[in-house]
């Protein structure tokens, strides 16, 4: 009996789109799965790195991208962004880092290679949302990846900001909301093992 895969997306602006994506990849491999985790925008420093390599022979992580976030010039208050000095790159609307460009341009090699390989079953591009919302990558790029990828490839999309255009030719979309965090209410910053 074949399998039919299909696209998911999981964003918004609350906590737990990456969370949910590791929970499915936990279920796949249960199951027998292959899985290939894809991390855009993200570099090996955060605490599931530590763990998801050594859990099965049937699941693989790759993360393209850097320790560091990015910002549009003038998208936060000047407040706001003093708080993210030494953490960030600010960069004018419309031109992006070329390191980030070249980054993820390998990154959507990759991602094309996984996904019709027919060697993995889920496939991940965690926080590939972020970077169509930076304009390091295009919609049209990922239309491709969605088109070409193998028919069996339940392929789950990540990241806050989902364009209109992939909430729509989605199968399936999770917004998370966010309600209260203690970051806002509490100035909490990230935890390790529960944020990073």
């Amino acid at each position: 009996m074949s399998f039919q895969g299909y696209v998911q997306v999981y964003t918004g602006d609350g906590k737990g789109k990456t969370t949910a994506a590791l929970g499915l990849a936990l279920r796949a491999l249960g199951a027998g799965k292959k899985v290939m985790i894809l991390q855009f925008m993200k570099d090996q420093v955060y605490s599931e790195h530590q763990i998801l390599p050594h859990l099965s022979e049937n699941l693989k992580l790759e993360t393209v991208g850097k320790p560091y976030f990015l910002i549009k010039e003038g998208s936060m208050p000047p407040e706001e962004l003093a708080q993210w000095e030494k953490k960030a790159v600010v960069f004018p609307s419309g031109k992006p880092p070329q390191e980030y460009l070249d980054l993820l341009a390998r990154g959507l090699t990759r991602a094309k290679e996984v996904l019709t390989s027919g060697e993995y079953d889920l496939v991940i591009l965690d926080e590939i949302n972020v970077a169509l919302f930076f304009g390091l990558i295009t919609w049209e790029q990922v239309l491709d990846l969605i088109e070409q990828k193998d028919e069996q490839v339940e392929l789950i999309l990540t990241g806050r900001g989902a364009p209109p255009e992939l909430i729509a030719r989605a199968d399936l979309v999770t917004e998370m909301k966010e309600i209260k965090h203690y970051y806002q209410t509490q100035g909490v910053e990230a935890r390790r093992g529960i944020e990073n």
